[in-house]
């Protein structure tokens, strides 16, 4: 990555973090529901609801980490392109994927790879677009998509039920700076419906104003609450990139203020998932850019 200062140094040690525990950020972490992918395909006009990809749809996906997206994605016949930069969450990633063949693997970071003349249909990025290089990456994803082709970003949110455990939880976290609510908030917080780009946070911010990207959308998607053992909720806690940096013993402190919290609780959570998406097209050829 080609970040220019020494804040971005420390965004750039930490996107890269993951691969240490690769196997263990596969298995604890959630996965995309299939309601996004139905998203996402019919606004890049490639697939009616629930259905196999039609047409000829080609797809790049950055920041693929150990493919929580592109198992999806692929699944439905879509043909992608995946770009991860460490080798080690590329490995598992090509593991998942072995029985796609319609599904390449590429190691490489996001601001070094080079398309090399390719253009793409869909674009998108699962939990990653956060970690490219803010200076470079709208006009990167522009150079690379055809005319109309469409942009796809979005993130998976976890909400607390109970209010008490989460400001217990959220005490926790703000003692030890590990930045772990910024994902996992009270699940009311994200009760509002997410329908202008104004709404989206950081992705509406950064794309509104740039005319080279049109039919801007932005969807919040419910996807249910599911209670979480202790064990389970604490494994992806762990795989956090603001929890990883921690010396050991630190973390070690911390994921057991965690668990101590929990274990007053009854020894679980319950936890709403939601998944957040941004869409944008290439304005097409002849429409002013």
């Amino acid at each position: 990555m080609t970040f220019r200062d020494g804040e971005n140094r420390v965004a750039q040690e930490r996107a890269l973090v993951f691969g240490t525990t690769a196997e263990a950020y596969d298995a604890a972490r959630p996965t995309y529901p299939q309601a996004l992918v139905d998203t996402v395909l019919a606004y890049a006009g490639g697939a009616s609801a629930g259905g196999a990809v039609t047409g000829s749809l080609r797809a790049v996906e950055f920041g693929a980490g150990t493919g929580k997206a592109t198992a999806v994605f692929g699944g439905r016949g879509l043909p992608v392109l995946a770009v991860e930069p460490d080798p080690r969450m590329a490995e598992v990633l090509r593991r998942k994927v072995a029985a796609l063949p319609h599904v390449e693997i590429e190691v490489s970071c996001f601001e070094q790879w080079q398309p090399g003349g390719r253009r793409f249909d869909l674009a998108y990025a699962a939990q990653a677009w956060h970690w490219l290089d803010p200076e470079t990456r709208r006009d990167r994803v522009f150079d690379m998509l055809a005319p109309g082709g469409a942009l796809a970003l979005f993130w998976n949110l976890l909400g607390i039920v109970d209010p008490v455990v989460h400001r217990e939880l959220a005490a926790v976290d703000t003692a030890y700076g590990a930045g772990i609510l910024r994902v996992t908030g009270l699940a009311s917080d994200f009760d509002g419906e997410i329908e202008s780009t104004e709404e989206n946070g950081w992705a509406g911010w950064e794309f509104g104003a740039d005319e080279r990207f049109t039919d801007q959308r932005s969807v919040r998607l419910r996807n249910g609450v599911a209670r979480r053992g202790a064990d389970s909720w604490l494994a992806a806690v762990a795989t956090y990139s603001g929890v990883q940096i921690m010396e050991p013993e630190r973390r070690a402190e911390f994921l057991a203020e965690l668990r101590s919290c929990l274990d007053a609780h009854g020894g679980f959570l319950d936890i709403a998932w939601f998944t957040d998406l941004f869409v944008a097209r290439r304005v097409p050829a002849g429409a002013g850019a």
